[in-house]
């Protein structure tokens, strides 16, 4: 399982663009698989992603995940192959649909229908990154047209999937997915399995399954609990994310974080890679030593050997 990390993601105040640069350097230099941006409405992921890749060659680069809604087809096939001719095609593109708080009340878009939406919108997408003409016309999406982007190659794309219908979409129609608040269990008897199958019913190669969580390395393993708890304790409220803590059994986000001294989150690690995980993107937190311990460790613990 390759380990990599979260950047640029600013839960305590925005990053500026050398920040990012920076932090992605680091990653590089700790030995860490890859650099992976999230959209938290601060710096384009995209952008940020390339102007970081361009600054910091051969590390392999990705989204955790765009959101879907806002953006057609065709112009999101535009940016992700541009990104991956600027970059020597580093790119992993993750995307999702959101969630319907976020689209209907930021966006001021009705979000009926999400599972119908990203399967179309896949539908059109995988040929738009290969390069093929498109004329799609479905019940949600319409979109004509050809994206042509000299030594551009198709990117890897995952879908955001956590309930067995997106799990199945991802399978089918994606690379694989990339979750959240999703612990080992969950990842062992729910993600993986359903993923897998519907990947082999497909004729697909086998799917990635990238975990995104919290992670600290640290002696004080419910401080950083209760600072995840303060942090991001209303992802409770959002009923895709309160399924995946009844299914893993536990009561919210600080439930599934890794964190712990340097032995422990070994060990927790390698139960995400039993359980199917193919990739762990860390999103480090906490205190500034902390972060640079845990991502140390994490620059060891993926080193080969």
């Amino acid at each position: 399982m390759r380990i990599s990390t979260n950047v640029g993601i600013g839960i305590d105040r925005p990053r500026t663009i050398p920040e990012i640069v920076e932090e992605t350097r680091r990653a590089a230099d700790l030995g860490l698989g890859g650099a992976w941006w999230a959209e938290r409405h601060t710096a384009d992921a995209l952008t940020a992603a390339t102007v970081a890749g361009l600054a910091v060659p051969e590390l392999p680069l990705g989204t955790a995940v765009v959101t879907t809604y806002p953006r057609h087809p065709l112009a999101l096939a535009s940016q992700a192959l541009t990104v991956q001719a600027a970059t020597g095609n580093r790119l992993t593109l993750g995307i999702g649909p959101g969630h319907k708080q976020q689209v209907e009340k930021a966006l001021g878009m009705n979000f009926d229908r999400p599972a119908r939406h990203v399967r179309e919108y896949l539908s059109a997408l995988m040929p738009l990154l290969h390069g093929e003409s498109v004329e799609f016309k479905g019940e949600i999406h319409h979109v004509t047209g050809q994206i042509r982007t000299p030594g551009a190659q198709p990117p890897s794309v995952l879908l955001a999937a956590l309930g067995p219908v997106m799990l199945r979409t991802a399978g089918e129609l994606a690379d694989g997915t990339v979750t959240v608040w999703t612990g080992v269990r969950t990842v062992a008897t729910h993600v993986a399995p359903l993923i897998t199958a519907a990947a082999d019913a497909a004729g697909r190669p086998a799917p990635k399954v990238v975990v995104n969580l919290p992670i600290a390395v640290t002696d004080d393993p419910d401080g950083a609990r209760s600072w995840i708890a303060e942090h991001f304790g209303a992802s409770r409220s959002v009923p895709s994310y309160r399924a995946l803590f009844e299914r893993e059994g536990v009561g919210g986000a600080e439930d599934v974080v890794v964190v712990g001294d340097e032995r422990h989150v070994d060990k927790q690690l390698r139960r995400f890679a039993d359980a199917g995980a193919t990739e762990f993107i860390a999103v480090p937190f906490g205190s500034d030593g902390q972060i640079t311990r845990t991502l140390t460790v994490l620059g060891d613990l993926n080193k080969p050997g």
